[in-house]
């Protein structure tokens, strides 16, 4: 099952995009951001206590270094995925190595002008039939979100 985000605006150059995505080390970030109080409580008012609680555990769980990142996620259990390529500037392709479910995400950049870019992210997921049906709006929604925090990040 192949699954596209739609196309989000990111307000950096198409190469800052690249150079901090193809380095998974960068994610730092996100978890030193969530430390910060003014975010746990906006994302509190975005997504209830209990959700946010739960961002919080899987969070402490991130692991990564360059090439690579996990997470344990209650129920699925620990995640790991690893860049398998990188076309500078352009695209990101990663492959699951730790999952249930085998699956490939791309990200996908291009420029729109000298300080700005556009990113689409896919995901192509080896889900049995019969959990199609159950499945597909979840992740559709969840790589929407995820192209939603990518391209609100700061690439500077």
């Amino acid at each position: 099952m192949k699954l596209e985000s739609e196309i989000k605006q990111v307000g950096f150059p198409q190469d800052n995009v690249y150079a901090k995505l193809s380095d998974l080390s960068n994610l730092s970030a996100v978890k030193e951001k969530f430390d910060d109080p003014s975010a746990q409580e906006q994302l509190k008012q975005h997504l209830g206590e209990d959700k946010m609680n739960k961002v919080k555990e899987n969070l402490q769980s991130l692991a990564f270094d360059s090439d690579s990142v996990s997470m344990n996620i209650d129920p699925v259990g620990n995640i790991a995925i690893k860049i398998i390529e990188r076309q500078p500037a352009k695209c990101i392709k990663f492959e699951s190595t730790n999952s249930p479910i085998k699956f490939n995400l791309w990200i996908q950049m291009l420029p729109v002008t000298d300080s700005t870019s556009k990113m689409k992210l896919t995901v192509d997921a080896d889900v049995p039939f019969f959990l199609k049906g159950m499945i597909e709006k979840p992740l559709k929604e969840g790589i929407n979100k995820l192209a939603d925090m990518l391209s609100s990040m700061p690439y500077e």
